[in-house]
């Protein structure tokens, strides 16, 4: 269960059963505000999806929770329980949420069942506050005031945007860092890839008990390990190296690595002289809850070219991007934050490089060569989008860099959700 935020008084209120309900309206704790609405029911047909649409969207920009079977009595200015079925409700709200609101909102729902055990009973949708935002309904934006949702005026849009810009260039200013720092930036020819995701209000030591203290490498090691999933192993294809062979537990300045052998203490590179020896890989996790991907084959000669070209391998960078997505999911899910975050890409050394088409025939129906030699994206994300569009998140850092390769249509079930 989620918890819902009803004031400053009490930030934390987690509803589990009809009686958390009932004593939550009798102790006055339940009232409209600027991050919770109460619903009896949600209308029928075109108008009253529409309708639950905006009142969805309203939330999408600071976040909030809409509770649906408790009734206003207006007259009175008091609440009360009307449990409504629950057969096919959150489907119907998760619904309305992807396919009105414009760009899709993701929300996360949780049932309470009434007492009465007849099917009835209450759903709390959470909102939370989108990278997105502001989200449009019928071609209008929409936010929310103190008790209820208003339209938006072109000003407070075009401010909204302008934030959210200012938060991915905050993205690809942190993903520069990692790129200057590359370990390999005078070694070898191949392509190299960075991920990066931070939390935007995470504690300073949100992963402290993570990533410090006995057993910490046995820790990162389970997360990583966890993020193979039996539904990503049909979607994906992995290159080596990928995140298990990063074994090597290192401390890093604010936080801790696991990495390949070949990665010395200090970052620094071991050459072996030896095939392969170029093949690193790298998951550092900071105490801020700052998470980083390495890897230093994006690319190589696939033993088909004569001239040693580097084929790009598309493939790794949509594997090693989905896969880190649920690392994050997973590191936030046990340091229990909710919040949002922002997440950026990279990757250099591409100029002049065609996408890897298989053994056989390297650069067999390939487009053209990439024509700039360092690609860089940024997104936001929320707890929601993290649990239900990991495959769009990773649409929408990669879609230009693949759309460019001529290779987006290949992906397309690990690009969608």
């Amino acid at each position: 269960m989620t918890s819902i935020y009803l004031s400053s008084t009490k930030p934390r209120w987690t509803p589990r059963s009809e009686g958390d309900l009932t004593a939550a309206i009798s102790e006055g704790l339940l009232e409209e505000t600027h991050y919770l609405d109460l619903k009896e029911k949600t209308d029928p047909g075109k108008a009253g999806n529409k309708e639950l649409a905006r009142d969805l969207a309203s939330f999408a920009v600071d976040g909030g929770t809409l509770v649906i079977g408790v009734r206003e009595d207006k007259a009175t200015r008091t609440f009360h329980l009307a449990p409504q079925p629950l057969k096919g409700l959150p489907e119907k709200v998760e619904q309305v949420a992807r396919s009105l609101a414009d760009p899709p909102l993701n929300v996360l729902t949780d049932a309470i069942e009434a007492s009465a055990n007849d099917g009835t009973g209450y759903l709390i949708v959470h909102v939370p506050a989108s990278a997105a935002a502001p989200h449009m309904v019928d071609g209008r934006y929409y936010g929310r005031g103190d008790k209820t949702k208003y339209q938006m005026a072109d000003a407070e849009v075009v401010r909204h945007h302008a934030r959210r810009r200012a938060t991915e260039t905050d993205a690809l200013a942190l993903l520069q860092q990692e790129i200057d720092q590359d370990p390999l930036s005078d070694y070898g020819e191949q392509s190299h890839f960075f991920f990066l995701a931070q939390p935007t209000a995470g504690a300073d030591d949100m992963l402290l008990d993570l990533t410090n203290g006995a057993n910490w490498r046995h820790r990162l090691g389970i997360l990583l390990k966890d993020a193979y999933t039996p539904e990503l192993g049909r979607i994906l294809t992995d290159f080596a190296p990928n995140l298990s062979d990063a074994t090597q537990g290192d401390r890093r300045a604010g936080g801790a690595a696991l990495c390949s052998h070949n990665l010395a203490d200090g970052r620094t590179h071991k050459p072996t002289g030896q095939w392969g020896d170029e093949d690193l890989i790298e998951v550092q996790f900071f105490e801020d809850g700052g998470l980083r991907l390495y890897s230093s084959r994006l690319s190589d000669n696939p033993g088909r070219s004569s001239d040693g070209e580097q084929a790009l391998f598309d493939a790794a960078a949509v594997g090693l991007t989905r896969r880190m997505l649920e690392v994050v999911r997973l590191t936030a899910e046990k340091a229990g934050y909710f919040g949002n975050w922002t997440l950026a890409v990279g990757a250099t050394r591409l100029q002049g490089r065609r996408r890897y088409a298989g053994e056989a025939w390297a650069f067999a129906g390939t487009s053209g060569r990439y024509s700039q030699d360092t690609y860089k994206r940024a997104t936001g994300a929320t707890w929601a989008d993290l649990n239900s569009a990991p495959g769009t998140i990773t649409g929408r850092l990669l879609g230009p860099l693949l759309r460019s390769l001529g290779s987006q249509d290949l992906f397309t079930q690990a690009l969608s959700d």
